[in-house]
């Protein structure tokens, strides 16, 4: 009887010290800053984003998306942004779409429809994206309509804030705690990089390239106030909350 006690002590402490390194391995965090009106943020998230969910690497991903970029605060707290007013509101809808539907390829297929918009110079037509991906708008209504889409991106704001280093424009992409600067693009080399179990195959022949830091970044910089005449003349308005 005691060695088979022993025998099942052994087995357990073996299965706690012996385990395969990707039963132990926690997944990467990838997390990108932006905001929804910038043109070279609508390009990373249509064009190279997906490529996460594409190639299965998202099994090992915990995506966290900040709308919210180059925006700045007020002294009464009122929240200005840079490509105008209709950025501040697709900015809080797409915060409230994180905070309603907790599943993150839930909420990511709701941002990809509205940036693709962007991407497409028709994000006045963000709406049609409820219908497009099935998912009921009330949630988004309520969430703005109460104000606490504004507390989002509060939220959002210290967050940025927090970054070390600070964010010098967007889209900012950072892996495990790492900016990637200029290669931001090539994240998903950094992803397999910052992986510590068996790689997917779809780490396969990436490799990081070495980080520039340069003045003439792909992205729209913090420095850069650009409000254009039409959008401040638009009232920042959702249709179905009239």
């Amino acid at each position: 009887m005691a060695s088979i006690r022993f025998s099942v002590v052994f087995f357990l402490v073996s299965s706690l010290y012996f385990a395969p390194p990707s039963s132990c391995a926690g997944k990467v965090t990838l997390s990108l800053y932006y905001e929804t009106l910038c043109p070279y943020c609508s390009n990373f998230i249509v064009n190279y984003l997906p490529k996460i969910f594409d190639d299965g690497l998202i099994s090992v991903v915990d995506l966290e998306l900040v709308p919210y970029g180059n925006a700045r605060i007020g002294p009464n707290g009122t929240i200005s942004c840079q490509h105008g007013r209709y950025e501040c509101l697709l900015n809080t809808v797409e915060a409230c779409a994180i905070s309603a539907f907790p599943d993150m390829q839930v909420y990511f297929k709701f941002i990809y429809c509205v940036e693709q918009l962007v991407y497409e110079h028709k994000y006045m037509e963000w709406e049609s994206c409820f219908p497009k991906t099935g998912l009921d708008s009330q949630a988004i209504v309520d969430c703005y309509n109460s104000g606490y889409g504004q507390k989002l991106e509060l939220q959002f704001a210290a967050q940025t804030a927090a970054l070390q280093p600070p964010h010098t424009y967007v889209p900012w992409v950072v892996v495990d705690g790492q900016p990637l600067y200029d290669d931001y693009t090539n994240f998903e080399a950094y992803i397999c990089k910052a992986y510590d179990g068996s790689l997917p195959n779809a780490c396969g022949g990436l490799a990081p390239q070495k980080v520039q830091v340069s003045d003439e970044s792909q992205g729209c910089h913090v420095s850069e106030m650009i409000q254009s005449p039409v959008m401040e003349e638009r009232e920042a308005k959702i249709n179905m909350l009239l």
